[in-house]
């Protein structure tokens, strides 16, 4: 009886999440997938913030350190990505054509398997943890910091490819406000836990990051119980495991674009990290607290754009090609004015940001954060562009497209003026390196959107 009353809540949900994907005005739809989404990503990028905020009253080495990290945490987020990704876009295609069955198959393989690549992936990085903080970027001054920093980032490894995974599957069955409490509630208890570990408990950097592995638990069981309720249309089960091969094909083939784009955004951020402490630990924290005040308008822009990415997979999928053209037409435009609005705020407010993080009142940290974050202003309407055109090719299943947008801007665009932008310009080239690539990246974004219309007009 209790099993038959879960079926009917389910196949309920699946109905209502149809009728609003298909059916419901469009712009009212990616702004019901978008907001949730981007109140969860901006939930994560203020508990960063405020993770910034109380390690840098420990000094600029324990800065230093956050910013290491943020390297492991991507490096972690490479196999959530593979597979999250790949299996959102699947998902929401499946959907579409009403292959339930399938999307639960797609689901329970990919979330099992991606939390066992997790335990394996904690297993290696603890015993390599000395050797690794250094790649990473750490200098001798920081490395300390890094060590203790590190050691439960890796702990919370399966909590958070768990939590990517599920976090994904809802928003592509349009279940974004699901997805939104599971990240949120945790995020937010992670700002009290903050100060009470590094300073209650006076556990220093150790304790901000086992803060932040607590939260990244908290938020995993959260989603696994959302689940378990049946409070989203497709179900996760061990007995519907299977790896067939056409679904590892399509899964890999999305997935691996986010997989090279987030392992690119790592091997940017250990070149950036190696040559920025190559200047000073000072070039180092400045380059972690911009990276981390970024996070803020960049939650925005990829929140949106996730939220918008499983529309367009869906009615593609649907072969609703007016709701794919005015989907695609609306995010890009909505994206650009929200891209300019915030880019000219933070260029103005830049300096009293910076100043908030720089608890040592170091010039050189602040002269170099600066100058980072409003340069990146300038170019953040091109980084919106880009993110849409990439989200649509994502979502509606072109993985070479996708691929080609997704590695520009921390890839192939970003590496050679990370190594020439140094050499010519010191620390002022390390500034400014993110901000020549996202211009650079146009050469790629451009062609490839403006087929993203035309491809829109033909379905």
């Amino acid at each position: 009886m209790i099993g038959g009353m879960y079926q009917e809540m389910s196949n309920a949900v699946k109905v209502q999440k149809k009728q609003m994907m298909l059916e419901e005005n469009i712009r009212s739809v990616i702004f019901k997938m978008a907001v949730p989404t981007i109140v969860a990503q901006l939930i994560t990028t203020i508990y960063n913030l405020v993770d910034t905020f109380f390690v840098s009253t420990l000094g600029t080495n324990a800065t230093a350190a956050v910013g290491v990290n943020g390297s492991l945490e991507r490096t972690i987020s490479l196999l959530g990505a593979l597979i999250a990704t790949g299996a959102s876009s699947y998902i929401s295609r499946l959907l579409g054509v009403k292959r339930d069955e399938d999307a639960e198959r797609v689901l329970s393989t990919s979330f099992y398997s991606g939390v066992v690549l997790a335990v394996v992936f904690m297993a290696i990085g603890r015993l390599l943890i000395n050797p690794m903080v250094y790649w990473l970027g750490a200098t001798p001054d920081c490395a300390e910091y890094s060590i203790q920093y590190a050691t439960y980032v890796l702990y919370a490894a399966p909590a958070l490819i768990g939590s990517f995974i599920l976090n994904m599957s809802m928003r592509s069955e349009g279940s974004a406000t699901y997805a939104m409490v599971g990240i949120g509630f945790g995020g937010i208890l992670n700002c009290f836990l903050d100060p009470l570990f590094i300073y209650g408990l006076n556990l220093g950097v150790a304790g901000a990051s086992m803060a932040t592995a607590i939260f990244k638990y908290i938020s995993f069981f959260i989603l696994l119980y959302l689940y378990a309720r049946k409070k989203s249309a497709v179900a996760i089960s061990l007995q519907k495991i299977k790896f067939v091969a056409h679904d590892v094909k399509e899964v890999l083939a999305i997935g691996s674009t986010s997989f090279f784009r987030t392992a690119l955004q790592v091997a940017a951020s250990v070149v950036m990290n190696r040559v920025a402490g190559g200047f000073s630990t000072a070039a180092l924290a400045a380059l972690s607290v911009a990276n981390r005040v970024m996070e803020f308008p960049f939650a925005i822009i990829l929140g949106f754009g996730q939220g918008y990415q499983p529309v367009v997979g869906y009615n593609w999928g649907a072969k609703q090609a007016k709701r794919v053209q005015e989907s695609l037409s609306f995010s890009v435009m909505t994206s650009l004015v929200g891209a300019v609005v915030m880019g000219a705020v933070l260029f103005v407010t830049a300096g009293k940001v910076v100043y908030i993080f720089n608890s040592e009142a170091d010039a050189e940290v602040l002269r170099i954060g600066i100058l980072c974050i409003q340069l990146q202003c300038i170019a953040m309407p091109f980084h919106a562009w880009g993110s849409i055109v990439n989200m649509f090719y994502a979502g509606v299943g072109k993985a070479k497209n996708a691929l080609l947008l997704s590695t520009a801007r921390q890839g192939y665009c970003f590496i050679p003026v990370a190594v020439i932008a140094p050499l010519l310009f010191r620390e002022t080239g390390v500034a400014a390196t993110q901000a020549i690539a996202d211009v650079l990246s146009l050469a790629v974004t451009v062609p490839l959107g403006i087929l993203a219309f035309r491809m829109a007009k033909k379905l």
